[in-house]
């Protein structure tokens, strides 16, 4: 279906448009006039600089690219790998020339998070009819037409360039409000980013300049009448007494007749730490990570911990992973054959180096039936052992099968004139 789209649109040659002079940015967010600051619209480069920002990115996109997708084909009543199929090396090893799986999947994520938007555009070979590279391309090369469904690209990297038809482009959205453009995480969290920008300048300052004190030099008010002359020496005055400060002396002395106050506020008066400390955690609020995540200065135990996991599995990452599973197969897929094939990261992966919880999850799911010793030891890269591929129930960890066919051993009534029975005396009395 992609394949016969591109040839005709070979043919068709319709003319590039750039997004130059657009009332629209490439990324589906409000064009940028008037203020020229990076935070107030998010620039991705510049915001990154925040370190809450930086960890935050870092997090969500490694952890995306650390599972491995399975494209996965229905037999019978079941959906197992499909390791032959040219989309897995695409999508796992290699898709594109010089790119590898785990870098793409980074890139996307990061666009996501950082401009709305990810765009995808598979190519398909013109012998085998399948697709032979997946192109990501560049932020603000693409513009989409909202009113036709079409995506206008201009990207010379990558070699692409044309009208595309909704159906030809892989489009993963961030957060979006018509369903259509996703917004950056950054459009919303300027206020708060450029808060914690602002702190990492006035730190930088305060280090630069050992915490110059900001005043003013005046006249004693007591005295009345002075002149331009008197001026001149006020202004020469408070020159020197800057110098001073800015040399790093903490005394200074003042001529007769002149005042001092002090006008900049100091560290406590601002609560500078504390602020410093919100904008982190709120930073974290946007991105929906767990400020234990970011190394942020939080009391913390086990149980926390273990539920700021699963809130981030849960709630963070995994509505990332749906929206990429679902865009592939909607994209990659056609529609007869949708409920025939699926794509599905594997979650396992999030545990990889989490030996305990990887064990535990492991022992329960052997305890529960679902999978057997010889699945998980072919997981483990492990040779198979003999009797592992019995399925086990929880009851002593015996085969289900015995257990079911196991019938329960009658119970034998107590006689109590049995002579035979201990607990009776020769006369048939108890004892």
């Amino acid at each position: 279906m992609g394949f016969l789209n591109n040839i005709v649109r070979w043919f068709r040659r319709e003319t590039a448009i750039t997004t130059e002079g657009s009332g629209t940015s490439s990324i589906g967010s409000p064009a940028r006039t008037g203020d020229t600051s990076y935070l107030m619209y998010g620039n991705d480069q510049m915001a990154l600089n925040i370190a809450t920002v930086f960890r935050c990115v870092k997090l969500l996109s490694e952890s995306v690219a650390n599972l491995p997708i399975q494209v996965m084909r229905l037999k019978g009543d079941l959906f197992t790998a499909d390791n032959s199929s040219r989309l897995n090396y695409l999508l796992n090893i290699q898709p594109d020339n010089n790119t590898n799986a785990f870098d793409f999947w980074v890139q996307i994520v990061q666009n996501v998070l950082l401009t709305g938007n990810a765009y995808i555009v598979p190519i398909y070979n013109s012998v085998t009819l399948e697709a032979d590279r997946l192109a990501l391309c560049n932020s603000g090369c693409v513009m989409h037409d909202t009113t036709y469904d079409r995506y206008t690209i201009s990207d010379f990297t990558n070699g692409i360039y044309g009208v595309f038809d909704e159906s030809e482009v892989i489009h993963i959205k961030g957060l979006t409000l018509d369903g259509k453009n996703g917004l950056s995480v950054l459009s919303f969290a300027r206020l708060t980013a450029g808060i914690a920008a602002t702190g990492d300048n006035e730190t930088l300052k305060r280090f630069a300049n050992g915490g110059n004190v900001r005043g003013i030099v005046s006249n004693d008010t007591s005295v009345r009448g002075f002149g331009e002359y008197q001026d001149k020496q006020l202004q020469k005055t408070a020159v020197d007494v800057d110098a001073k400060f800015s040399a790093g002396q903490h005394i200074v002395s003042l001529p007769g007749q002149v005042d001092f106050k002090q006008i900049s506020l100091s560290s406590t008066d601002m609560q500078f730490l504390e602020s410093r400390k919100f904008t982190v955690r709120e930073i974290c609020r946007f991105f929906g990570v767990h400020p234990s995540f970011v190394f942020d200065d939080t009391s913390n135990n086990y149980k926390s911990a273990e539920m700021a996991n699963v809130a981030f599995l849960s709630t963070t990452l995994n509505p990332y992973l749906r929206k990429i599973e679902t865009e592939l197969l909607r994209k990659l897929i056609a529609p007869s054959l949708a409920t025939k094939r699926k794509f599905q990261f594997d979650r396992r992966g999030l545990y990889a180096c989490d030996l305990d919880s990887r064990v535990k999850y492991q022992t329960q799911t052997i305890a529960a039936g679902i999978y057997t010793v010889n699945e998980w030891r072919r997981e483990e890269n492990k040779e198979p052992v003999k009797g592992g591929d019995a399925v086990l129930v929880s009851a002593n960890l015996r085969g289900i099968n015995e257990a079911l066919a196991a019938p329960a051993k009658p119970t034998t009534p107590v006689d109590k004139n049995d002579s035979n029975n201990e607990n009776n005396d020769g006369d048939g009395n108890k004892e």
